[in-house]
């Protein structure tokens, strides 16, 4: 696929031209034109029911797109088999409101068994990237502790962890503050930013948060009328 890289000399991460997305009615969004490239923060917004965690899906393969191009971390999503659907999820991060742990295991364990499914085999290097993750989201304190035990804004953390732990291109987040008080709130996406400025690694974050995105401000995309505004609003 040609490189829809607008010549500013970086890689594109998402790239979607002409995008149709169903719903079990009809079209759900169309027309959606995007595109992310490395190291690019971004929010997505819009009304409940415009379509946003439907795009998160289909950029990871979850949910079918109709029509148009798109890749994702280099891979044509739209033609892609579905034997090959694992090892583009190796290259995204998924971050989920609702946290999705693993409860019958401790914080440690919970890493362990994403990078045990990505492919890591050693010991020692899997021990090495759990603490090194663990220490980048703040609760390398916590490796023995059953995620029940954590404070929310923690078991957030320990879902960023888990997003991390295989060093992603790209994160997908879907409403990552959504169940969390204002001040845990303003702690996760402060750590959301400082992951993407020091890694470098691409964000795109669904949310409702306008405060969040008014303290941390960067380009917004938006779900409205069954298609994506880009509103270009970039941080300063």
């Amino acid at each position: 696929m040609e490189n829809n890289d607008n010549n500013t000399g970086k890689q594109p991460i998402v790239h979607l031209e002409n995008v149709c997305i169903n719903h079990e009615n009809g079209p759900l969004l169309k027309n959606v034109n995007l595109n992310i490239e490395e190291g690019d923060f971004v929010y997505l917004i819009g009304r409940s029911g415009a379509g946003k965690t439907s795009l998160l899906r289909s950029l990871y393969a979850d949910r079918p797109i109709e029509s148009g191009i798109a890749s994702v971390c280099g891979t044509d999503i739209i033609n892609i088999k579905r034997r090959h659907i694992p090892q583009l999820r190796r290259k995204i991060g998924i971050i989920f409101q609702s946290f999705r742990l693993l409860n019958d295991r401790n914080v440690s364990a919970n890493l362990e068994f994403v990078l045990r499914a990505t492919g890591w085999k050693k010991k020692n290097e899997i021990n090495s990237q759990i603490e090194k993750t663990l220490k980048a989201v703040g609760i390398a304190d916590k490796a023995n502790i059953m995620p029940e035990c954590l404070s929310e804004g923690e078991q957030q953390r320990l879902g960023i962890a888990r997003a991390l732990a295989n060093n992603p291109s790209l994160i997908l987040a879907d409403e990552p503050t959504g169940n969390l008080d204002p001040v845990t709130s303003s702690e996760i996406m402060q750590l959301l930013v400082d992951i993407n400025r020091e890694t470098k690694t691409t964000m795109l974050i669904s949310t409702h948060d306008f405060m969040m995105i008014d303290k941390f401000p960067a380009r917004v995309v938006v779900c409205e009328q069954g298609t994506l505004v880009d509103t270009e609003h970039t941080a300063q």
